[in-house]
């Protein structure tokens, strides 16, 4: 199975019994949307809600860090997701968060997971079959064992890695001229970091872009997608779209800042700056 696979080959596949559909979508606080109830709505036949929210740790102040593997190896199989399952990860979310349940299922050991090119807007926008309510329960296992690709606050503030950093955000947070959307958390963005928003690696109808076009954009931004980097962003979601474009392109060696911008901006000690890269 691909890394990136089509809604023609999932709608192929969804007989599989071996292959999981995983719905992560995931929306910000204010857009007054959940993907929870969305999903209950409809959904693509036979996939399982990843509630991001839900599996994070919830006892740092920090919204959405990896929980545990323990934790997270048990909601996978209360979910009925297994290890060794072959996964396809789709979102309805504008922030494009199928790559955040992407990473995730990864980082804890998933051994096949892929990103339903489009989502769910394609999906519906081909008219391809839906339904409602929970799915029926299903034994899996999951024995997670996390990966070295986290990079933590304390880290970055000892010069640790010397990758560079890029930051998915939009242009106007990075730079500092808007306002964070999370009370407490200063504008602007960690010096030396580079900007590439997360937004600007995908098509109109939620595609990716082409490799040609994601390593123009890579380098536009002042980096090199085949060489080590640290991927960042307002709160370690939309920041995986950086790390899955560059897998895409072939690295496999690209970090994530999980913290992101709302535990460096929250913090009145860390070093910030606005203004462009």
């Amino acid at each position: 199975m691909d890394s990136l696979v089509s809604s023609e080959w999932l709608a192929q596949h969804l007989d599989n019994p071996d292959l999981v559909v995983v719905d992560s979508s995931w929306h910000m606080p204010a857009s007054g949307r959940s993907g929870r109830e969305e999903f209950l709505e409809a959904h693509i036949p036979r996939a399982r809600f990843f509630d991001i929210d839900a599996l994070s740790d919830g006892t740092n102040p920090a919204p959405h860090m990896l929980p545990t593997a323990a934790d997270f190896g048990a909601a996978m199989e209360r979910l009925g997701i297994g290890r060794d399952d072959g996964i396809v990860v789709y979102d309805n979310s504008p922030l494009r968060t199928a790559a955040r349940g992407w990473f995730m299922l990864r980082h804890f050991g998933a051994r096949q997971v892929a990103i339903l090119d489009g989502g769910f807007q394609k999906w519906l926008a081909e008219g391809r079959p839906v339904e409602s309510s929970e799915p029926r329960q299903r034994r899996a296992t999951f024995a997670a064992e996390p990966r070295d690709e986290i990079v933590t606050k304390q880290q970055l503030l000892a010069g640790e890695f010397r990758s560079p950093l890029l930051d998915a955000r939009g242009k106007g947070r990075f730079e500092g001229t808007d306002a964070d959307p999370r009370p407490g958390v200063e504008p602007g963005h960690i010096p030396g970091a580079r900007n590439l928003p997360f937004s600007a690696l995908y098509n109109e109808d939620g595609t990716f872009r082409s490799n040609e076009e994601l390593s123009r954009l890579f380098a536009e931004a002042g980096i090199d997608p085949a060489q080590p980097f640290v991927a960042s962003c307002g709160s370690g979601v939309t920041a995986n779209s950086l790390v899955f474009a560059a897998h895409l392109l072939g690295n496999g060696s690209t970090r994530l800042y999980d913290g992101s911008w709302s535990e460096w901006g929250a913090d009145p000690a860390t070093p910030k700056a606005l203004g462009p890269a």
